[in-house]
């Protein structure tokens, strides 16, 4: 009797061990298969980013290089342009200069002959 109740409940206990299990909840017998447009850093990470983001960044980030490039060729017309200017200004007053030079000299060197005529 002892041997039947031993043999009973290993037969038991193998019936239980290997019958089939079911996993609960509904993800057991359906398969869900879901389709991303997403490029991911890691594949179950974080910080997935768009397709259509990543391009839209590209396109941004051209659209921004090409606009500092547009930037830095105004900038150095400016320049050439404000040089010219200074440059002009300069040669003005050189002239100017030149001319005042020339006006103070020809008044003193006129009147020294004329003072020099009436003394002798």
């Amino acid at each position: 009797m002892k041997n039947l109740l031993s043999s009973g409940f290993v037969i038991l206990l193998l019936l239980s061990a290997c019958s089939k299990k079911e996993t609960p909840g509904f993800a057991a017998d359906q398969e869900v298969k879901i389709h991303y447009d997403t490029t991911a850093v890691d594949s179950f990470s974080t910080g997935a980013t768009s397709v259509d983001i990543v391009r839209q960044i590209k396109m941004s980030s051209q659209k921004y290089q090409d606009s500092i490039k547009q930037a830095e060729k105004l900038k150095k017309e400016e320049d050439k342009l404000k040089a010219e200017l200074e440059k002009e200004n300069k040669k003005k007053l050189e002239e100017e200069k030149k001319k005042a030079d020339a006006e103070k000299k020809q008044p003193t060197s006129d009147a020294s002959p004329a003072a020099g005529s009436k003394t002798p």
